[in-house]
């Protein structure tokens, strides 16, 4: 555990509602939905706290939504607006320092450690970037801050909104060890049941597992729990990061079943990730599918191919082998995806060796 870092994890606020209810006064103070219509088969993006109080939140099914607060407004997504947004705050992140880590529009990591500013107290700097990020966007922030990305993130979800908490060191282990399983950061709803099976509900039942006994259940991921059931996460913030994946998909207004059917709407799905792929002068090697069924019900099917992915040649066929051990043809399917991924330079020649990955989430 190296004690001297000085990690904080900026999480915007309902980042989507919150800028519509800046640029739309009239949304403001009002259950706000981003996402899709309540008569569609969209889902949410994110909705504002006044929505919240309702059960409402993000992934949920719009017409769902529409029936636990039928006065709710509901927005299509403005990306144009929420991209200038966030690179308005990535402006101030880096008024603090180089070292930072953006994850998505709304979030990201700071490496603090070897800043002078404030005295290098982590927490002022924190209080600081929040205070500079409402000035110049009129929008909330919150923070937590830590010794590492694991405690900085979930520290960040505490106090929500406007929160700031601070995990030290010393506290990091015990605080581990009271954390619920389904809080944990990197363990998904399909792990976390699991575990529960398994008699693991807390981190201190993580931690009470020896490593070998992870890695049998949990494959590579035992060793990752092990550390984080203790406190321990050495993960870099990186501010180098690449683009890992581009992906697409689609939510159709009615159930789809045939498997010719889903295969064409996979080949069309692909041929508009290659296109944005191919807009960043990228090629990928690893294809992965999304099958939403119509009970929400999620999986997902991956291969990384020896040569570049493209819509011709053998993809037709790779694409019928990935859904050959799924449920496609004995249940309706509600949503596909494709995301390309193991991407390169167009130039670059990278070698692969083949590998299917199987999992479900």
């Amino acid at each position: 555990m190296n004690a001297t870092r000085k990690i904080i994890h900026i999480d915007m606020d309902a980042f989507f509602a919150a800028v519509e209810q800046r640029d739309f006064p009239q949304y403001r103070n009002k259950p706000l939905i981003v996402g899709g219509a309540p008569n569609s088969r969209g889902v949410v993006a994110t909705c504002s706290y006044e929505a919240r109080q309702y059960g409402i939140h993000s992934a949920m099914p719009s017409a769902h939504a529409y029936r636990l607060c039928p006065q709710a407004i509901f927005v299509k997504p403005r990306f144009d607006a929420y991209q200038q947004a966030s690179m308005s705050i990535r402006k101030i992140f880096a008024d603090y320092t180089d070292l930072f880590e953006p994850l998505s529009l709304d979030e990201a990591y700071l490496d603090v450690s070897q800043s002078c500013l404030h005295q290098g107290s982590a927490t002022l700097i924190a209080k600081a970037i929040k205070a500079a990020i409402k000035q110049e966007t009129q929008l909330i922030a919150s923070a937590g801050i830590s010794y590492n990305k694991f405690l900085a993130k979930i520290a960040s979800d505490i106090n929500k909104p406007d929160g700031l908490y601070v995990i030290t060191p010393e506290q990091g282990a015990d605080f581990v060890g009271r954390l619920t399983i389904d809080k944990f950061h990197g363990i998904g709803k399909a792990t976390s049941l699991k575990m529960r099976a398994l008699g693991i509900n807390t981190g201190k039942d993580l931690k009470a597992l020896p490593l070998a006994m992870l890695q049998h259940y949990f494959g590579k991921a035992g060793l990752y729990y092990y550390s984080i059931s203790r406190g321990i996460d050495h993960r870099p913030v990186n501010n180098c990061r690449s683009r890992k994946s581009v992906g697409v998909e689609m939510t159709f207004q009615q159930d789809i079943q045939l498997k010719q059917e889903v295969i064409a709407q996979l080949q069309s799905l692909l041929e508009k990730a290659l296109n944005k792929v191919a807009e960043k002068q990228l090629v990928a090697h690893t294809l992965t599918i999304k099958i939403k069924y119509h009970d929400f019900v999620q999986i997902t099917r991956s291969r990384t191919l020896p040569h570049i992915i493209t819509a011709a040649t053998t993809i037709g066929a790779v694409l019928e082998d990935l859904v050959k051990n799924t449920e496609i043809g004995r249940r309706n399917v509600r949503l596909l995806g494709i995301t390309l991924s193991s991407l390169d330079d167009k130039s670059g020649q990278t070698d692969y060796q083949q590998l299917d990955l199987f999992s479900d989430c």
